[in-house]
């Protein structure tokens, strides 16, 4: 019999459902939620309310497009934190009573450890599956960590932000650039054209953050962008129009420059020979190129899900659930999820 697992994502703005077959994606829907970017960030009560509105039709649609029923499921696996608490919940009460009501396992999956397990979400596209230890770098809107990954269950996290994550520095950056929510996807689209167009050296020197080991800190690079973006804003108004796409540039090196430095060390530190990046900010392709420099340089194998599976999705959810129902680590359904996880 088949291993059929429904994922069911619901962390903070995307409403996602996908449904794997044995580990492999047979179908995989996301549904967004526009309504934030006139907020220029994520609004959370609208979050949990655009969920409750979309989950089921996104559910229905997951299983229609796999040509399943729900019947056929062998567990349900839905992400139990971190995340929005009103959002997670949405998903988690949907879930646990789905799960009851067909008599199958209930699958609890930590969302960021799913953004790792991406590296072994398969489809019909081929591609290099990890088949050994790895170090991963995690990059999100919440979340940056370095993961020693020993195998799909057996994770360590041996370094993390000390305040924000990538993902909301260059959010925040992009904002004090009057650019629209989500941000850092136009950061980068910004960047490259600055590049295209011959550019390659930032318009001002930005700090080099100083943290201990192989722990990152963002917030200094995020404060020292805003100050001198404002005071020669200040001094033309026509500066920051004037200079976008080079502006652009210069806080996404300087993210970038971090989080190579720690990552290179870690490498080096760990002894490890393989290379992952994953999290919605895997999707930046600066990042992208300046590992897969450094991987071709010191002879490391890099491994990068697709784009569709970096974001947050529900294919990673429901992959981590079939690791988890294979291991018979399954949730009772008075699990409650956690906005932060220990």
């Amino acid at each position: 019999m088949p291993v059929i697992i429904l994922g069911i994502e619901s962390s903070c703005d995307e409403t996602a459902a996908a449904v794997l077959v044995d580990g492999v994606v047979v179908s995989n829907v996301i549904a967004s939620q526009e309504v934030h970017a006139q907020w220029g960030g994520v609004v959370p009560e609208l979050a949990s309310r655009a969920h409750q509105e979309r989950i089921v039709g996104v559910v229905q649609e997951a299983l229609a497009t796999a040509d399943l029923r729900k019947e056929d499921l062998s567990g349900i696996a839905f992400t139990s934190g971190p995340g929005l608490i009103g959002a997670l919940l949405v998903g988690a009460c949907f879930a646990r009573s789905m799960a009851q009501a067909l008599n199958v396992p209930l699958l609890a999956v930590d969302h960021v450890q799913a953004h790792v397990l991406a590296h072994w979400v398969r489809d019909a596209q081929p591609r290099s599956i990890p088949d050994g230890p790895l170090l991963n770098l995690t990059v999100s809107g919440g979340h940056t960590q370095l993961v020693v990954v020993n195998a799909p269950t057996d994770m360590q996290v041996i370094g993390s932000t000390l305040d924000d994550a990538a993902g909301e520095a260059f959010d925040k950056g992009a904002k004090v650039l009057g650019l629209p929510y989500p941000g850092g996807p136009l950061i980068d689209r910004y960047a490259r054209a600055h590049i295209a167009g011959g550019g390659s050296e930032p318009l001002f020197p930005m700090p080099t953050p100083v943290v201990p080991g192989i722990d990152m800190s963002f917030s200094g690079i995020k404060t020292a962008f805003h100050q001198a973006l404002r005071k020669r804003a200040t001094a033309d108004g026509s500066y920051i129009t004037d200079h976008l796409p080079a502006l652009c540039f210069t806080l996404q090196e300087a993210i970038i420059d971090h989080l190579a430095s720690k990552t290179s060390r870690a490498m080096r530190e760990q002894g490890l020979r393989a290379l992952g990046l994953a999290g919605g900010v895997a999707a930046n392709s600066g990042l992208r190129d300046r590992l897969g420099l450094l991987c071709a340089q010191e002879g490391w194998d890099l491994f990068v899900p697709p784009i569709a599976y970096c974001t947050d999705n529900a294919a990673m959810i429901a992959m981590g659930g079939h690791f988890l129902l294979e291991q018979g680590r399954c949730a009772g359904l008075d699990v409650v999820p956690k906005p932060r996880m220990a």
